[in-house]
């Protein structure tokens, strides 16, 4: 890190500061009108001006499309969940900005600092750190961050002053005097951070502390310069939507693995009745102890229309403590889901530490009708197997257990369900024309779902092809594995 030493007089922070406000009020217009979600971190050494940076930047700007969060010691919400959770719950809307004073870095630097983890651990997490950034500034969202830095000559000085008087020296604390004896560890494992996590999307830029003046027109000169390439370019990049066929070519062996189920597979009523009664025997033991032992679940579903969903997940909760699990019904996304990325929602009901959340369609819906349907163009559904993924791994290495399912019917089946539901006064409102016109497109959800089967099962959130012409048969495979998960990871 370099020291800059660089000062700036009060005639000339007169001089500039009324100009950049109304630059910074004028291109925070032009973020809005662009549905741009900005999101600005202010990092950096104690005693450097994070907080001073963070009250001129709320004066400077519209406070109406300004949010800033302060990330400190977690909440038992927080703890409860994989560590992402509450940064995903931060992130600003399209057209915004979110100002950060702390953030996904803090944790990692000062666990390292203290010696809690190793260099390898700090690594995985750096990596995390750019694919979270990567996955926002692919969705265009903007990242500016700041490393707002003092000397230790500096750092001292400054929290000497900030003692010396009654209206500050609450602000002091023996955590920053631990820090201020740590200062030479702290510096070089900062700069290895900002070297491994300054990337083309989302740089970081270092400014100097010690002068207040200084520090202020150079952070606000440089979000000024940055919303204005970002919507530059934005304007440049935007162009009309290319149609984009359904599908492409996929590996047989996906393709093969849909084709190859037995459909015609059966369970004889009397003996569904004995192994249901069995498995939500089971499943209601399991649970409790999962709620105990703090394991919390996942469950994942998927599959065509009238392909039996709501049937499995009403005898999978049947014996659950209502009290400890919630069915999230995904339709279309609401204005508020629409104007974040679209894992927004979903992280949103990431369930508490032995808890379960079951899904009845999900994240998948960016890879199956969203590709389908033209909602999301090709370059985004593309990029959104390894968003999941990523995704997934972080509730995995949280110790969630994950359950995918897809239910597969044959074309004729479904058909026969159709004419059923139509014919049953109290199942007609299950039927749309909706359900007709994704028929027509058989094939093309036939790709994709091979496509997403391929790409996405792992070792930790593997798909299950559940063959589901005989309900029965479908229902009792469902519980069956959700059992043997549930089992294995209390064991």
């Amino acid at each position: 890190m370099t020291q800059f030493g660089t000062r700036i007089t009060k005639s000339v922070f007169k001089c500039c500061s009324p100009k950049l406000r109304i630059g910074l009020l004028q291109a925070q217009q032009a973020v809005r009108e662009a549905g741009v979600p900005v999101l600005i971190l202010v990092s950096g050494v104690d005693g450097a001006g994070k907080g001073d940076t963070v009250n001129v930047l709320n004066e400077w700007m519209d406070p109406r499309d300004l949010r800033t969060f302060a990330f400190g010691e977690k909440s038992d919400e927080e703890r409860d969940r994989p560590e992402y959770w509450r940064y995903w719950r931060a992130l600003p809307q399209k057209g915004s900005i979110g100002l950060y004073v702390g953030s996904w870095y803090s944790d990692p630097i000062a666990h390292r600092v203290k010696g809690d983890i190793t260099d390898a651990a700090l690594g995985a997490r750096l990596a995390r750190i750019r694919g979270f950034e990567k996955t926002l500034a692919d969705d265009g969202a903007l990242i500016i961050k700041f490393w707002l830095h003092l000397s230790k000559k500096d750092q001292k000085k400054r929290l000497k002053t900030l003692e010396s008087h009654p209206d500050t020296a609450w602000r002091v604390t023996r955590q920053d005097k631990e820090h201020l004896k740590l200062y030479d560890r702290f510096y070089s494992i900062a700069e290895h951070v900002l070297h491994e996590t300054s990337t083309d999307e989302a740089p970081w830029t270092l400014v100097e502390g010690a002068d207040e003046r200084y520090r202020r027109l150079r952070v606000g000169e440089h979000i000024l310069d940055r919303i204005e390439q970002h919507l530059a370019s934005h304007r440049h990049s935007k162009s009309p939507p290319v149609e984009q066929p359904h599908h492409r070519p996929v590996a047989s062996s996906a393709h093969n693995r849909l084709d190859q189920l037995q459909l015609n597979k059966h369970l004889p009523k009397k003996t569904y009745k004995a192994e249901l009664q069995r498995y939500q025997g089971l499943l209601g033991r399991l649970t409790r102890a999962a709620r105990e032992k703090r394991v919390s679940s996942i469950l994942v579903f998927e599959g065509w229309d009238a392909g039996g969903k709501g049937g499995v997940i009403r005898r999978m909760v049947k014996p659950m403590d209502a009290r400890n699990y919630r069915v999230i019904s995904v339709g279309a996304p609401s204005d508020e889901e629409r104007a974040r990325h679209y894992l927004w929602r979903f992280w949103q009901h990431i369930p508490r530490a032995g808890a379960v959340t079951i899904y009845d369609r999900s994240w998948y819906g960016r890879v199956l009708v969203e590709r389908i349907e033209g909602f999301a163009q090709r370059d985004e559904w593309m990029r959104a197997y390894a968003e999941i993924n990523d995704f997934e791994e972080q509730l995995a290495e949280f110790g969630t257990v994950i359950v995918k399912y897809w239910l597969h019917i044959s074309k004729e089946e479904q058909w026969h369900r159709f004419q059923k539901r139509e014919k049953v006064a109290w199942k007609q409102y299950k039927i749309t024309e909706e359900d007709y016109r994704n028929r027509e497109k058989w094939d093309a959800y036939t790709h994709a779902v091979a496509d997403m089967v391929e790409r996405t099962s792992t070792t930790y959130a593997p798909w299950t092809l559940v063959e589901g012409n005989n309900k029965r048969y479908a229902r009792i495979k469902a519980l069956r594995l959700y059992c043997e998960r549930l089992e294995k990871a209390l064991d």
